[in-house]
């Protein structure tokens, strides 16, 4: 039986990272697949070839990548990229910064209703690394949940143990960008015994590689030091294929021993 999958992200590239090979998983195995962002990612780092209509750039790069995990529907809400550091920026004309959002969990709660979605695919309260736009993406997912009676939540997230472990490998063999913290991924994201869905994605990760990639715009910078993004495509394949090759999640209504299916026991 097929069913709807809504993944809602903060910004274009989010997806790639977390969850490219589960939305490329569901779509190869005949479930409608939506790609919601809230953001068009204005205010991401770049080099300066990519600093003009950067927002709009990022958008068509997401089509690319949603192309590459066979999406069925891509939409963006609309909202202003909020930043990463320091004070929220003022609002554009016409504009809200989606941290300052109030309306989005009733946009995001018709799209449920609309596509009859079956789960919602958000973020962990801690929004991964901490980013203001994922905590709210949490927000707003949850809530939008309860309105629309969405059956399953499942918020993407990686094991913090495991991760750190990966990070610390991965920078024995090979140089991390400068500005990379190791430090911020031992406080962030879920504890291994809150993980409720490990998924195995090894069979996707070309078409994970290609969402990364498609995403051109946050792998470049001024200073001919590699992005963070642009740092993972150069990881060596069968290193990339044991790193990235599962994906991880948390359904809060979870019981039971960890599972491999986001669908497993919907009707």
């Amino acid at each position: 039986m097929s069913h709807t999958l809504v993944a809602f992200h903060a910004h274009p590239d989010d997806e790639a990272l977390l969850t490219a090979g589960t939305l490329a998983k569901a779509a190869a195995a005949g479930h409608r697949v939506v790609l919601v962002v809230a953001t068009d990612g204005a205010l991401g780092l770049t080099s300066g070839d990519f600093q003009d209509e950067l927002g709009t750039r990022r958008l068509q790069e997401l089509q690319r990548s949603a192309a590459a995990m066979g999406v069925a529907r891509v939409i963006h809400l609309g909202y202003a990229d909020s930043g990463m550091v320091g004070d929220v920026p003022p609002d554009p004309p016409g504009g809200r910064r989606f941290v300052r959002a109030t309306g989005a969990a009733g946009l995001l709660a018709g799209i449920l209703r609309e596509e009859n979605a079956d789960v919602l695919m958000s973020y962990d309260a801690a929004g991964g690394y901490g980013h203001r736009d994922h905590v709210k993406v949490h927000e707003v997912g949850a809530q939008a949940a309860r309105l629309a009676g969405t059956p399953r939540v499942v918020e993407a997230t990686v094991p913090r143990e495991l991760l750190t472990r990966a990070v610390r490998l991965v920078s024995r063999i090979h140089r991390l960008p400068s500005d990379f913290d190791v430090e911020v991924y031992e406080r962030a994201f879920t504890p291994r015994a809150q993980i409720t869905h490990r998924v195995d994605v090894r069979g996707q990760i070309s078409a994970k590689r290609a969402a990364m990639r498609a995403h051109a715009s946050q792998a470049a910078a001024d200073d001919g030091a590699d992005r963070t993004l642009s740092g993972f495509l150069q990881i060596p394949r069968p290193i990339y294929d044991v790193i990235f090759g599962r994906e991880w999640f948390r359904d809060p209504a979870h019981t039971g021993p960890l599972d491999d299916d986001i669908f497993a026991g919907l009707a």
